[in-house]
């Protein structure tokens, strides 16, 4: 996903910071009880998007009227910014965290060691399509007793986002992508071999996203890169699986000389390659793909998308969480609030088509929140009002179920920042040795997961 990171920095933007005043955003105008003079039930919501992004302000504001219409009994207070964990603890102690807070999947497992937010399980009963949702992203906001704290309402996956057009030139089948890590050394070889300066395949390796990069390549071979063993937490990726990993970076990078010669890349230095056309492949989740038809002015009929070659890849996504203080009635609220907007498949079409005119694309492969029918309902009416080429993309949605999706580690942040070093390495010395970066790696790591509640 190509915000991973940036989308925090967009947060900092986004959030009050406390320096400003903590009063001025966050907790709600109601009493002590949640409710408001004339007895409604008043919830403070976060995940407002900015004045700056016109479609979805607009969306967003019109769909907090069509709610309070249907549900005159509860009164929606929208905040804009997202969940800041730098600010996130002190916004709870002064009483200032939403009553409902976006979150990305990196964030729950800390959140509720921590008691920060609130166990939502006995409010869930008999709430319609709840039930719905993926177990496995229904999972990230449980505990280990199967408690639940939060709903999720997005999701992403990595996968190998590929330029049609390269594939054409150096005689591939754009609509049969590669489906092993063989057959994409093999397809970036070919495709860095039309010269002019053009890459096979490139990789993140700065500012955590190397190993953020590295972490899915470990899973696509099988790997881990940490695992729980005895109640504590430890580096996993020492292994056969990161050498794996390793190997064909090295190969790609110094035996076909496919990568090219330019390292230390980030994600808008890739996304450029893509959008000048000099790029044949890079792992990337679907979202990737409108971010650079807006940014290069380029075509979606341009790229096309495939699941992450191996067993398992890395993905993420965002829901909503509860705060501890917030009473039954809010809490209630703002599940139902949650259900209405993102998980009413009747709501679907109307949404939709409200979008269809403007430049947000339809017909992406994700997210995807929901197993059997309420999917299928999702997905018949993108189809109907599709905007992008859903074909160049049914690559990714035929082999993806084959493709296990594991989240971040924990303190995943910490532990990208040594993967970074080795990703580093591998690309930027002919002689790394993989076995000695691993190792030194990984005690690193160790260090980190120590701390981990």
């Amino acid at each position: 996903m190509d915000g991973f990171r940036s989308r925090r920095l967009v947060v900092a933007g986004l959030t009050c910071a406390l320096a400003l005043g903590l009063a001025a955003c966050g907790g709600s105008s109601s009493s002590s009880d949640g409710k408001s003079a004339d007895g409604k039930v008043v919830i403070t919501v976060n995940g407002m998007p900015p004045k700056t992004q016109t479609v979805d302000r607009k969306n967003f504001e019109e769909d907090v009227t069509a709610f309070e219409k249907s549900h005159p009994d509860i009164d929606i207070q929208p905040r804009e910014g997202l969940m800041d964990p730098k600010t996130f603890s002190a916004k709870l102690a002064g009483g200032q965290l939403e009553d409902v807070f976006y979150v990305y999947f990196t964030d729950p497992a800390g959140l509720i060691a921590r008691r920060q937010a609130a166990d939502i399980t006995p409010y869930l009963t008999g709430v319609p399509n709840v039930g719905d949702v993926r177990p496995e992203l229904q999972k990230v906001f449980q505990d280990e007793d199967g408690k639940t704290y939060g709903l999720p309402t997005g999701n992403y996956s990595l996968g190998l986002l590929y330029n049609r057009e390269l594939f054409r030139k150096a005689g591939l089948d754009p609509d049969r992508p590669p489906a092993t890590w063989e057959e994409v050394r093999g397809a970036a070889k070919r495709i860095a071999g039309l010269g002019d300066g053009t890459v096979g395949y490139a990789d993140y390796s700065k500012n955590n996203q190397g190993g953020w990069h590295l972490t899915s390549w470990i899973y696509s071979m099988g790997g881990e890169v940490a695992v729980k063993d005895g109640g504590k937490w430890k580096a996993a990726f020492d292994s056969d699986a990161g050498r794996k990993a390793m190997q064909a970076l090295h190969d790609m990078r110094w035996t076909d000389n496919s990568m090219g010669t330019r390292q230390l890349l980030e994600i808008p230095d890739v996304q450029q390659l893509m959008g000048a056309g000099k790029l044949g492949m890079y792992m990337a989740g679907p979202d990737n793909i409108p971010t650079i038809v807006k940014q290069f002015e380029r075509k979606y009929d341009e790229y096309g998308l495939t699941a992450l070659p191996g067993s398992a890849t890395l993905g993420g996504g965002d829901g909503y969480m509860f705060n501890p203080k917030a009473t039954p009635e809010q809490i209630k609220a703002g599940i139902e609030w949650i259900r209405w907007k993102f998980y009413d498949p009747t709501h679907e079409e109307a949404k939709t088509k409200k979008s269809a005119g403007s430049d947000i694309p339809i017909g992406l492969p994700q997210p995807n929140l929901f197993a059997g029918e309420t999917q299928a309902t999702v997905d018949a009416v993108h189809a109907k009002y599709a905007n992008v080429p859903q074909r160049n993309f049914q690559p990714f949605v035929d082999r993806s179920p084959q493709v296990e999706l594991k989240v971040e580690p924990p303190n995943a942040q910490q532990i990208y920042t040594v993967l970074d070093g080795v990703m580093q390495a591998v690309l930027t010395k002919k002689d790394a040795d993989p076995d000695q970066l691993l190792a030194d790696a990984a005690k690193k790591v160790d260090t980190i997961l120590a701390t981990v509640k």
